[in-house]
């Protein structure tokens, strides 16, 4: 079922004066030039600034509190040959920033391995046991990268044991620092670091750039050139951690993205170039470009898997290796490890979708709170996202042990997750997070008790409205400002991300001149007309009965404009987010609705001319005999409507109300088995359709809703 969205959409008028100065200063699109302004750009030379990202947007990394202690301590291992370890986080930001620092001390001569716990055995952060084995090893020096900032007693702890410790991390600082040789984060309340929103990788990317530009100096070294030599070394890294760890791509984040993708695009190493391959189904195709996109969703997924299903070390050395044939084989691996999480994600949220249909309840509550001894723990917040995502509300998923269960909690805006958990604090071992997503711990025999305490939180702090799912819309668009070079130009917004996101826009009476389906009929081709303009139209994920239109009608639909290229012709075309009947269309699909209640009312208005016959029958059943050759599926009224009278018929187009009522005689009279499953949509509800295959002849005439349809009873509605 596909979830009604609440559309927020711009105003076309918010920044008109505005925008027209920046679309002339810099001869770009009015549409493009009211996009950066929405982004905070409102200026010609903040929109230029913001368009050209240059080097002179990397703050100096000194301006970090204690950089140059982390920095003379790191030289001073180096140049004394002490061990040091880089220790880091399983996700993806984590890997990266491993890989990036301990690369850097390798090459310049420093004794350094790297160490990254297990999800599931040690779980997020510096633990005690990780250190006493550290230790044991030799190390001299652990550095911490995208971790560490609450790691005060395990800071003491490596003191007692012979290792200094160098503190990395981006994560926000609640209560005392560790008492490190240096606790290098710009979110420190004392740190003057002009960007806060650096990733793990950012952070340990400035670092590198400290080291590399300290040790040039020390050396007498010419230091002109050496952040190029840098970004050129290592900024590929700092890129995909950042898009991967969801980081704002505004300010020092864009242009660390920005420049990695150009990067990896003209000389990617091994690893990255193996896995963006490897993704793509191998070699022997046409070499993909890499986009933020395709780091989001393609590589970073990948990446993940290993630390979610096993060992992070096997990505980190994905990023070591400098040899092209191991890289190949480890990008397998990992896409075969990306599988294995597919497949079990699959099937935990199959699951839940059973337990919520044989307990309509479940989905119902607020939150949704679900528990299982056999779902793996490293993927439940990945399916906690999708639960949430699907019925538009929080959801909290346990993976119990024994006694003692592990969870992931996904929210949506209008709930702090944090303090919905706070409230059940006594109930829980442990809980943490942020305001949309956040972990716990919790013994089993609580959970009944939590799951009903917090539905009463959400209960008072959840209104009806925070369950729709919003969809925000930049601008309304007219047929005429789609054009190929409209949607070209939104390239200079690249790279796109979080707090940048790719630009979404709304055009409203289309004419639906087809509704296709594409990909096994996972995805739905539409071709969309206005004002004598055509567009090419792809929904992906949803069937061409989930997204509900037949030729003839008219739509309003939701896109990101997209260039696609097929055989060196370019040409426009509208992604669909979301679309719904334009506001006449729906209100004549309401009017039909009514019009069929009534007729199964007996109200002779509605009856006349909508009682099926033997034809009509006929018809529908061979067309739903072809639809679904397994006897049974789903059909979306609405474009079921459009197949069927797509064939002409004797007696006519079929309309609305009469198939509805054929529908529902033929259900009755034991010819198919008929149940709706989605009426959200009026006019485009879906049903499900067994075909019974009756031994005898079915005598449709006599089943009671047709006879009361030949026989109303006599009104005064008007016809």
């Amino acid at each position: 079922m596909i979830k009604n969205r609440k559309w927020n959409v711009g105003d076309r008028d918010t920044d008109r004066e505005a925008a027209e100065k920046i679309a002339a200063a810099l001869g770009i699109e009015y549409i493009t030039a009211k996009l950066l302004c929405a982004r905070g750009y409102r200026t010609p030379e903040d929109a230029n600034s913001f368009i050209r990202l240059e080097t002179e947007l990397f703050p100096d990394p000194f301006l970090m509190k204690d950089m140059d202690l982390a920095t003379d301590r790191i030289l001073s291992a180096i140049n004394n040959g002490e061990k040091m370890t880089v220790y880091g986080d399983y996700d993806v930001d984590g890997v990266t920033s491993t890989a990036l620092l301990r690369l850097w001390l390798t090459e310049n001569g420093g004794d350094a391995d790297y160490y990254i716990p297990s999800r599931a055995g040690e779980g997020y952060g510096v633990n005690r046991e990780a250190v006493g084995k550290l230790a044991e090893r030799g190390t001299k020096l652990i550095i911490t990268v995208d971790t560490g900032i609450t790691a005060v007693s395990e800071t003491e702890y490596a003191k007692e044991l012979g290792c200094d410790v160098v503190i990395t991390d981006h994560h926000e600082c609640h209560g005392p620092l560790p008492s490190a040789c240096a606790v290098v984060n710009p979110k420190r309340s004392d740190c003057s670091y002009p960007f806060k929103e650096l990733a793990g990788v950012g952070v340990a990317f400035k670092l590198v750039t400290a080291l590399e530009y300290t040790k040039r100096r020390r050396a007498g070294q010419d230091t002109d050139g050496f952040l190029q030599s840098i970004c050129r070394k290592y900024i590929d890294l700092a890129a995909i951690g950042t898009v991967a760890d969801v980081m704002p791509l505004r300010e020092e984040n864009r242009l660390i993205v920005s420049m990695g993708l150009s990067y990896m695009n003209r000389s990617a190493r091994p690893g990255v170039r193996a896995i963006i391959d490897a993704a793509d189904g191998g070699k022997g195709r046409q070499k993909k470009a890499a986009t933020s996109s395709l780091i989001g969703y393609t590589v970073a997924p990948r990446i993940n898997a290993a630390g979610r299903m096993g060992s992070a070390s096997l990505a980190a050395e994905l990023f070591f290796t400098q040899s092209e044939t191991r890289a190949a084989e480890i990008a397998e691996e990992l896409c075969a490890v990306n599988r294995q999480r597919q497949l079990e994600e699959n099937r935990i949220i199959g699951e839940i979708r059973e337990r919520i249909t044989a307990d309509p309840s479940i989905g119902e509550d607020r939150v949704i709170v679900l528990a299982d001894d056999s779902w793996h723990h490293g993927v439940i917040g990945i399916v906690a996202s999708r639960v949430t995502e699907k019925y538009s509300r929080p959801s909290v998923l346990i993976s119990f042990e024994g006694g003692t269960g592990k969870g992931s909690g996904r929210s949506v805006r209008g709930l702090n997750l944090v303090d919905a958990l706070g409230c059940c604090s006594d109930l829980l071992l442990k809980y943490g997070g942020h305001e949309l997503a956040a972990g716990l711990s919790i013994e089993r025999e609580k959970l009944p008790e939590f799951r009903k305490r917090i539905n009463e939180y959400a209960a008072e702090h959840l209104a009806a409205d925070d369950l729709v799912t919003d969809i925000d819309i930049d601008t309304e668009l007219f047929p005429s400002e789609a054009t190929l070079k409209q949607a070209e130009e939104l390239s200079l917004l690249e790279p796109f991300g979080a707090s940048n996101p790719v630009p979404v826009f709304l055009m409203r009476g289309l004419s639906v001149v087809s509704a296709v389906p594409i990909g096994d009929g996972k995805h739905t081709k539409l071709t969309l007309e206005r004002d004598g303009i055509k567009f090419s139209a792809v929904r992906f994920g949803a069937t061409v009965d989930e997204t509900g239109f037949a030729a003839g009608d008219t739509a309003d639909v939701v896109f990101n404009l997209s260039v696609n290229e097929f055989m060196g012709n370019r040409s426009v075309q509208l992604l669909v987010r979301d679309c719904r009947m334009s506001e006449d269309e729906e209100n004549g699909k309401k009017a039909a609705v009514s019009e069929y209640e009534a007729a199964m009312r007996g109200e002779e208005w509605a009856c006349r001319g909508n009682i099926p016959g033997r034809e009509d029958f006929v018809g529908i059943y061979l067309r739903l005999k072809r639809a679904f050759p397994g006897g049974k599926g789903i059909i979306c009224l609405n474009t079921f409507l459009g197949e069927l009278n797509a064939t002409p018929s004797q007696s006519g187009p079929t309309g609305y109300v009469k198939l509805r009522l054929a529908l529902a005689i033929l259900d009755e009279g034991g010819v198919i088995t008929l149940e709706y499953t989605d009426t959200s949509r009026p006019g485009a509800e879906l049903a499900g359709v067994t075909l019974n295959n009756p031994e005898k002849k079915a005598e449709l005439e006599k089943t009671c809703l047709y006879r009361q349809l030949t026989n109303p009873a006599r009104t005064s509605m008007p016809v």
